[in-house]
């Protein structure tokens, strides 16, 4: 059936005012009122329908079918971008279109388009041992910068926390529950700090030696600090803490387009696997949606420790 026949049975016995198209961007905005949930998910959308938008006036498509989302998704592969906030942008026009079609605005152009398939390895390396120890004992911790640097960077790692996590976190939110140090963080998509990761003491101590030559806190205050001139006391940035994560890698001779901040986390990840940890504690403290998202680090382990080409000897 082509778009014009679709549009025709869609809107049968509808008055006439509602059975042309809208523009595209008036349909968004209707799109967005209509949806109960949180404002970050809704800015989500809202991102992801605007990369449509955009790329439909780029197309020159005013009316876009079934081939032209398919097309969609083809640039998103293309693009480079990382395989969930492709899928991100896909399922706000998967949404979008199925919103329009319940409205009778708009056929469901998008029904059944599948998500873009996740790759089977991390696009960011882990780093080892000795990597680790040797990214923190080249920090000079007899400075305050040092000291936030070290006790920063050593969290990450032990922890598995996120760049924006860090970012979120205040003094306060070190606290003590049933007789263990947590560090309460908002998570990636959350409105609230409703999750936790344990401090141990090589976790706590250093957070403890950066407070201590910080000087007097306050609630509010971040956990931790900017100490630029411009920037004093405030939150420091996604940009300024890859930058620390680099400028540590390049000191211990390790360049690697794969090896940023976020490495940190995966090396958490790959690390407490190796060391025996169960899956689902490990799923936990990464507060992984799906235990198959952790799993991924468990056969890319299993890949390189038991691999058949082993098996290879003559």
């Amino acid at each position: 059936m082509t778009l014009r026949r679709h549009m025709d049975e869609l809107m049968k016995g509808q008055p006439e005012e509602v059975s042309r198209v809208l523009p595209i961007p008036e349909l968004v905005e209707s799109f967005l009122r209509a949806q109960d949930i949180r404002e970050v998910s809704k800015l989500a959308y809202k991102v992801g329908l605007e990369r449509f938008t955009s790329w439909l006036n780029a197309e020159g498509i005013p009316q876009p079918d079934r081939e032209a989302v398919l097309r969609f998704k083809k640039s998103l592969i293309e693009s480079g971008l990382a395989a969930n906030t492709a899928n991100s942008y896909l399922t706000a026009v998967k949404r979008f279109f199925a919103y329009l079609e319940g409205m009778r605005k708009y056929p469901n152009v998008a029904k059944d388009v599948k998500g873009i398939q996740q790759p089977r390895i991390h696009l960011r390396e882990s780093l080892t041992i000795g990597q680790v120890k040797d990214l923190l004992a080249q920090i000079d911790i007899s400075s305050l910068r040092g000291k936030r640097d070290f006790a920063m960077m050593n969290l990450m790692v032990r922890t598995g926390i996120r760049t924006c996590e860090v970012i979120r976190a205040n003094v306060e939110d070190v606290r003590k529950q049933a007789g263990e140090t947590l560090l309460w963080i908002q998570g990636k998509g959350r409105d609230s700090k409703d999750a936790f990761v344990i401090l141990t003491e090589k976790s706590l101590n250093p957070i403890f030696a950066y407070t201590r030559a910080r000087g007097q806190v306050v609630a509010g205050d971040p956990l931790f600090a900017s100490i630029s001139d411009r920037n004093k006391g405030g939150r420091l940035t996604t940009r300024t803490i890859r930058g620390i994560v680099k400028a540590g890698l390049r000191r211990i001779n390790i360049e690697s387009d794969k090896l940023t901040a976020h490495s940190l986390r995966h090396s958490f990840a790959t690390l407490t696997l190796r060391a025996g940890a169960p899956l689902i504690q490990v799923r936990d403290a990464l507060r992984h949606s799906s235990v198959q998202t952790t799993e991924i680090y468990a056969r890319n382990i299993e890949r390189l420790e038991q691999g058949a080409e082993r098996f290879i000897d003559f």
